[in-house]
């Protein structure tokens, strides 16, 4: 079975109730959930019939616990999650317009998860890369760690690739998490020149680049496999050998909440590569599966909303979809 390395941060969700704010109180009510862009998609793989690791670290209070239930009960693997005792995960809370469009508040900065590139554990965490077929992790995942944990983490990725795991880099990208737009430019550089397949948008990246045209922005990017969402929902293609563009079917049911539209395509277009689909099948996995999940509230849909699974063609080896 095809595997994947998840790396990132989960962190405690409030989402403010539909219809809860109270009169004059500009507050109201909240609930409380978990949540963050590669445990989702980590979450989505497993669904998916993917064999997934998600590695981050955790505190060991009570709200780590229910979380690495959770993973469990949704056959996300927890062996790569380091228990660190006294820390606590980041938290975070989402506000929610009439569009479904979303606002995200942080509270992280003493996160356990930031310090997952500097622990006794690392080089043994780092070394299993290796082992699993893909590699995945996002923006945001870089933006947590410090720069020489941004180092040590990408130089055991190149020593991974060399034995036929592939990178996808997200570039999932949150101003807020990075001290300015340079440092981001410099470590999103970084990382798309390692990257084997590279899933962005122009939402992503104008906001680094303000200004310049899909073209400009798509050469930018050196990674022979590229993904390119645009504010409509198409897809714009780069693989070895062509190029494509892909709309997504149109919507039958009324957007609800945005959250992890990204995310859920990230795993359907994972998915369907692994399971031997060309990149156009694979973004059309990928929108379908987004297109249903913003239809539902919150990152996580309900299993029984999940779109028939697609049969795919056997993968190749590793080696030979390198």
């Amino acid at each position: 079975m095809a595997s994947v390395a998840c790396i990132g941060e989960c962190m405690v969700e409030l989402r403010q109730a539909q219809g809860g704010a109270s009169a004059g109180q500009g507050g109201g009510l909240y609930s409380r959930g978990f949540g963050g862009d590669t445990l989702n998609t980590a979450v989505y793989l497993a669904r998916l019939d993917i064999k997934v690791d998600y590695f981050t670290a955790l505190g060991d209070d009570g709200l780590s616990d229910e979380m690495v239930a959770a993973w469990n009960a949704e056959g996300v693997g927890t062996r790569r999650v380091v228990r660190l005792a006294g820390k606590l995960p980041g938290l975070y809370m989402i506000q929610t317009d009439a569009k479904g469009e979303r606002q995200f508040f942080h509270w992280r900065d003493s996160a356990a998860a930031r310090q997952l590139m500097s622990l006794p554990e690392t080089d043994e965490i780092l070394n299993s890369l290796m082992s699993y077929d893909v590699v995945y992790l996002s923006a945001i995942t870089l933006s947590i760690y410090d720069a020489p944990g941004r180092e040590r983490l990408l130089a055991a990725i190149k020593r991974a690739r060399l034995l036929g795991t592939r990178f996808v880099f997200d570039t999932n990208f949150r101003a807020r998490g990075w001290p300015d737009r340079d440092v981001a430019r410099e470590v999103f550089a970084a990382a798309l020149a390692t990257a084997d397949i590279v899933l962005t948008s122009t939402e992503d990246l104008l906001a680094l680049y303000p200004g310049e045209s899909d073209d400009q922005l798509m050469a930018r990017i050196p990674s022979p496999e590229l993904v390119f969402r645009l504010a409509e929902p198409v897809s714009l293609l780069r693989f070895p050998g062509g190029t494509s563009e892909v709309r997504a079917e149109p919507m039958t049911k009324p957007v609800v909440d945005t959250t992890a539209a990204g995310d859920s395509f990230a795993a359907a277009y994972i998915a369907a590569r692994l399971g031997g689909s060309d990149p156009v099948e694979a973004a059309q996995a990928g929108h379908r599966l987004a297109g249903v999940v913003i239809c539902y509230p919150g990152a996580i849909i309900p299993g029984y909303a999940m779109p028939p699974k697609k049969r795919h063609r056997p993968a190749p080896s590793r080696q030979a979809t390198k």
